[in-house]
């Protein structure tokens, strides 16, 4: 879908980029734990070894808008510290 709507817009100058985070550790996100339990097996198998903070995804989002991303159109931003590079390990 993100390049069917880059190349519609496209032509009137409009950029269409799409950002997947992965699991982000927020208030939310830990809201039914009372420890870090729900996100050890996510970081287990992440290979940064973190979970993601909001600002990663934050900051592909930041770059997306500025000058040196001007050519950039129709790309899916998977910003997940690698949890999805090999699949099932």
């Amino acid at each position: 879908m993100i390049r069917a709507v880059a190349i519609a817009y496209g032509p009137k100058g409009i950029r269409i980029n799409n950002i997947n985070p992965g699991i982000i550790d927020t208030p939310m996100a830990r809201s039914g734990w009372t420890d870090d339990s729900a996100f050890v097996p996510f970081v287990e198998h992440t290979p940064a070894k973190r979970a993601s903070q909001p600002a990663d995804a934050g900051d592909v989002a930041l770059w997306l808008a500025t000058d040196e991303a001007l050519f950039v159109t129709g790309r899916s931003f998977l910003v997940d510290g690698g949890y999805t590079i090999a699949g099932l390990r």
